[in-house]
């Protein structure tokens, strides 16, 4: 079975995870993080902005909690910015929406990470399939991200 990209992406950086495999499809966050063994928090959702045209951002939320739109736009210097489209996901990203994740993109995009990301030892996030899962240690997320910019996204 061909590995998932963030997996292989993953791999590539040397970065220790392991892939899981949803028994059907994800419904919602809650389903994920049961069948996971996981709490709703420890899923990290990765959530595509469209600031222009061509301009687009990447904000890494963990579980239920809401991005405060006014602290997003304030910290990006925006007066308007939206959630992108499905086919605006797919294109910059190269993954479906409920799969994205910030690793093995196509090119360069700004990320951004709320602290929620680090709450536990272990994580997940998409893995460029949808009903497949990347679940990773936390010291190993942060490796993997690098210097990513650290924003107070919450509601």
């Amino acid at each position: 079975m061909t590995p998932p990209p963030v997996s292989q992406a993953l791999t590539d950086m040397g970065i220790p995870h392991r892939v899981f495999r949803h028994p059907g499809p994800v419904k919602s966050l809650e389903q994920a993080a049961a069948e996971r063994g996981q709490l709703p928090e420890q899923i990290i959702r990765s959530i595509l902005f469209r600031l222009s045209a061509d301009d687009f951002v990447m904000a890494l939320m963990a579980g239920p909690k809401q991005i405060d739109w006014k602290t997003l736009r304030h910290y990006l210097g925006e007066k308007r910015l939206t959630m992108a489209s499905e086919e605006e996901v797919r294109r910059v990203t190269g993954y479906e929406r409920g799969a994205v994740a910030p690793f093995g993109l196509p090119q360069p995009l700004r990320i951004l990470a709320d602290e929620s990301i680090y709450a536990y030892e272990e994580m997940s996030l998409g893995s460029g399939e949808r009903s497949v899962t990347i679940i990773l240690h936390r010291d190993d997320l942060r490796r993997a991200l690098g210097d990513v910019e650290m924003v107070d996204l919450g509601a």
